[in-house]
């Protein structure tokens, strides 16, 4: 038999032409940079367990976020750490607290760069978890008027958006209620609609000081067998109010990342966790995997399953290089 026509390796012949017919891309727009805020002056604490990033002083925030400016990054989300955490989680809803005082210093610096805020209380609580504790569980509906002071006095303090990621029942129209009768009815809710109870979250309790001081948040973030009821869980904020989604973590959740694209029509993100981008760089260190090419490839899988934005510690080394 005479040899196929089709000759599929003609159009990855070049990097050209690699270039022109890709279907997936990527832009530095597409990243949204997470950023841990602490009090004092002159502070960069490095997180051991995740190479190159650290928890701020707002002085030194300023300075990472003029490098996000530079590189045309999408923006970034803050979470704060308190000087001092307690069971009423009472650092989250202050009006000083340290998001808030990070916001207003952003914002007079840089009134164009997007700021998210993340809105949940496992960084305030003296515990740990992500709510109100009662006879040893977390009470969800005690838990809602928290997390609506927080969404508002972060409105208050200038972010943009304001993301829950607690996983609490009825949080997100607590929120969208609470920011409307304050008055920030054009403040958008970017929901943590599908987030899993996973073991990528490790390096990040380091950096955010959140682990929970007993048992664990399995009956409030989703078991990761679970794919029909991620379904459920987005559907329902979204008829709350959210105005868009994200799964989370991001590699391991590929297929519900696909899934939420083609069932949902609203803006969809992905959060590339902590044990995410703690696993790359152990491997780019032990010269495992080349770091560069390992950064473009996870995040263009991301993207490819449909998510159309990206938080991610890798955002400024793929921004730069994507230039």
């Amino acid at each position: 038999m005479p040899f196929p026509a089709h000759r599929p390796r003609r159009l990855r012949s070049s990097e050209s032409i690699r270039n022109l017919v890709r279907e997936t891309q990527l832009a530095p727009s597409q990243f949204i940079l997470p950023l841990f805020v602490c009090p004092g002056e002159g502070v960069r604490k490095e997180i051991s367990s995740m190479p190159g990033n650290a928890q701020l002083s707002i002085d030194n925030l300023v300075k990472e976020a003029q490098a996000c400016v530079s590189l045309g990054i999408g923006g970034v989300i803050l979470f704060g750490i308190p000087a001092a955490k307690d069971e009423q989680a009472s650092g989250a809803y202050a009006a000083d607290g340290i998001t808030q005082q990070a916001l207003r210093a952003l914002k007079r610096e840089f009134p164009k760069l997007l700021l998210i805020t993340d809105v949940c209380n496992c960084e305030y609580t003296s515990h740990g978890h992500c709510g109100f504790v009662k006879d040893g569980e977390v009470d969800n509906d005690a838990t809602l008027g928290w997390l609506t002071k927080t969404a508002v006095s972060h409105a208050e303090a200038g972010a943009d958006i304001v993301a829950p990621s607690d996983m609490m029942d009825g949080r997100v129209a607590a929120i969208r209620k609470g920011l409307d009768t304050a008055g920030y009815l054009n403040t958008p809710i970017l929901s943590y609609a599908a987030k899993y109870s996973s073991v990528f979250y490790g390096p990040f309790r380091e950096a955010a000081e959140s682990a929970p001081q007993f048992g664990d948040r399995r009956s409030y973030q989703m078991d990761p067998a679970n794919a029909r009821e991620a379904m459920r869980e987005i559907a329902l904020d979204l008829e709350e109010g959210a105005d868009m989604i994200m799964v989370k973590p991001a590699m391991p959740y590929l297929d519900i990342i696909k899934q939420a694209s083609q069932r949902f029509d609203v803006p969809l993100g992905a959060y590339q966790v902590s044990g995410e981008f703690s696993m790359i760089m152990a491997a780019a260190q032990n010269g495992w995997l080349d770091l560069n090419r390992t950064i473009i490839e996870s995040l263009t899988s991301i993207r490819r399953a449909g998510a159309g934005f990206v938080l991610t510690y890798f955002a400024k080394t793929a921004a730069e290089l994507l230039a």
